[in-house]
């Protein structure tokens, strides 16, 4: 089975289109960061004064890529090395994602199917330094879904 963004190659490319974009829309700041420890990378950025924070996680890919693609005695390379491989898929695949999720959201503002706040509700971040979001989690604000968790 293939993973989408699995052979993804260029993550600063990635990184460059995502800053074109969100400028050409007219944000007014633009920051790439990556956490290593975490796996995550993020992306803030400023559109008339509305703080925005995006995060994705290279080791939730990895662990997509892994259970597509599980290791084997057939494989060369340890079991190590082939994890490290699938973090490395990860830190790449992530940034092509924001970059085509952000694309689509803007896209979806600019033509007038969502507003700026609807499509980047979550993600918002407020005075607290915490995205909308994370505050909805913290203060319980949306019910279980059934069967999960």
């Amino acid at each position: 089975m293939t993973l989408p963004y699995e052979n993804a190659t260029s993550g600063r490319r990635a990184v460059e289109d995502i800053r074109r974009t969100l400028q050409a829309f007219g944000c007014s700041k633009f920051a790439p960061m990556e956490d290593f420890d975490k796996g995550l990378v993020m992306i803030q950025f400023e559109w008339r004064g509305r703080m925005v924070q995006v995060e994705a996680s290279g080791a939730g890919y990895a662990q997509a890529w892994l259970k597509a693609h599980p290791f084997n005695s057939r494989r060369k390379g340890s079991r190590h090395d082939y994890e490290s491989k699938a973090l490395e898929k990860g830190a790449i695949a992530v940034w092509s994602i924001l970059r085509d999720w952000v694309k689509g959201q803007i896209t979806a503002v600019e033509t007038g199917i969502l507003s700026f706040e609807a499509a980047f509700l979550g993600q918002i971040l407020l005075p607290s330094g915490e995205t909308v979001m994370q505050r909805i989690e913290t203060q319980g604000m949306l019910p279980t879904p059934e069967g999960g968790e």
